[in-house]
């Protein structure tokens, strides 16, 4: 099998995404406080490496299309699903009794049970919210791509993202806490997390820029242009060789 630089890409970009995923969902039960001007928001270290989802997520729609979007956005929810089968699996299987002795300095059951068994509530919010955030990500940036003509990188990169945000902080905190907690809180929650959210997406623009230049001019892979009916225009094809030159006289 050929590895060309394009499907070398491929295989990094949905690398790089699928760990982001499966990272940010096992690190989630730790919580920190994000302070944006007087308010201060507590939230999931998970938010984390999400933002890297969405701007993969951007570079997959912009050199492959959203079809190989939609791939790597299904291939990343069966294997964060793979992820916590198999750690339910761990958390099931009887310790060791040495690591009951009062000596034992590694990991113990209570520790080890706290970080991985966590919320399976919590796991189906944002199972569901990653689909429904990725899948209008991807929608609203093929469609903004369309609109713009292929130009604008901008535009369809942070516009499709704060949409995209939105919709899925609104979704993973009401599936989390609807009956939990007070609408009143949950409302509270989605607002300062979007906020933090928001400041992370228009930080991440530079680095969309980057990257498609990078992928661009570096690697010479030409990013796909969708024609007026949204679908992409096929490639040029490349010049005949002498040798194919001759064979067909």
């Amino acid at each position: 099998m050929l590895l060309d630089r394009r499907l070398q890409l491929f295989v990094v970009l949905a690398g790089v995404f699928v760990t982001s995923l499966v990272v940010g969902d096992i690190i989630g039960v730790k919580l920190f406080e994000a302070k944006v001007g007087p308010v201060v928001a507590v939230m999931s270290i998970g938010m984390l490496p999400f933002p890297v989802t969405f701007l993969l997520t951007d570079i997959l729609n912009e050199f492959y299309g959203k079809k190989a979007a939609r791939f790597v956005t299904w291939v990343g929810f069966f294997m964060a699903i793979f992820a916590f089968i198999v750690i339910g699996i761990a958390v099931q299987v009887p310790w060791a009794p040495l690591t009951r002795a009062n000596d034992y300095t590694g990991t113990v059951e209570n520790a080890f049970n706290n970080v991985f068994g966590g919320s399976q509530r919590i796991l189906v919010a944002s199972m569901i919210a990653y689909l429904v955030g990725q899948f209008c990500d991807i929608a609203i940036f093929n469609g903004l791509k369309r609109l713009t003509r292929n130009r604008l990188l901008w535009v369809r990169a942070t516009g499709s993202t704060l949409v995209s945000q939105l919709i899925d902080t609104v979704v993973v905190q009401y599936v989390a806490w609807t009956g939990v907690l007070p609408n009143s809180t949950i409302v509270s929650i989605i607002y300062t997390s979007y906020v933090v959210k928001l400041l992370v997406a228009v930080g991440l623009t530079p680095f969309i820029y980057l990257g498609h230049a990078f992928v661009e001019r570096k690697l010479g892979i030409a990013p796909v242009v969708l024609g007026e009916n949204g679908e992409p225009l096929a490639p040029p094809a490349p010049p005949a060789t002498p040798a194919e030159q001759s064979r067909a006289a």
